[in-house]
């Protein structure tokens, strides 16, 4: 089945075009998943809780834009909506001492792997992070990540600050 087929079998309630749609693109939500939380148990049961809302929302998608970008946004509300229910985001690390590195070294960052990046973004703290993918990865304003996260729009700036300085601080101490 083509994309537009296994929309439609899920608008009918297809069983059929609803595993396979899974089986299509569980893998790509699965990493957006994870993005938000380190923990595999709590992306699964995000990966769950997502496929059940593209299911049941599934005719909002108008046709406009990707199919896969829809999806994602629903994956991130997702994640989100679990890292608020938690507060998770209101928790704070003192980062006064962290100083951004001066020059840091680009070429570093270009000799790693996508992997290897994401696993050190994935070691930040949950709201350092979440600040960090939303703005970094997934494209989104600090004026709508302060929305989103219920925070100010300033906050989301020194968050995003911050993450980027610790990441530098962790590349630094791991490849100098």
């Amino acid at each position: 089945m083509n994309e537009q087929q296994l929309i439609e079998g899920c608008r009918k309630g297809n069983r059929l075009a609803q595993k396979e749609l899974y089986e299509t693109y569980s893998r790509k939500m699965m990493g957006v998943c994870l993005r938000y939380t380190n923990d595999r148990e709590t992306a699964r049961d995000l990966l769950q809780d997502g496929f059940v809302k593209v299911y049941t929302s599934i005719d909002s998608y108008t046709g406009i834009g990707s199919f896969e970008g829809w999806m994602r946004k629903i994956f991130v509300n997702c994640a989100l909506e679990y890292l608020r229910k938690s507060d998770v985001l209101r928790e704070a690390i003192d980062l006064d001492n962290t100083t951004e590195l001066a020059n840091p070294d680009s070429s570093v960052v270009s000799n790693m792997s996508a992997n290897e990046l994401l696993t050190l973004i994935g070691e930040l703290p949950t709201g350092f992070r979440t600040v960090f993918n939303l703005f970094a990865i997934e494209g989104f304003s600090h004026k709508e990540i302060g929305e989103l996260l219920d925070i100010t729009e300033s906050t989301s700036r020194s968050q995003y600050t911050r993450a980027k300085q610790l990441l530098q601080r962790k590349i630094h101490t791991l490849y100098n």
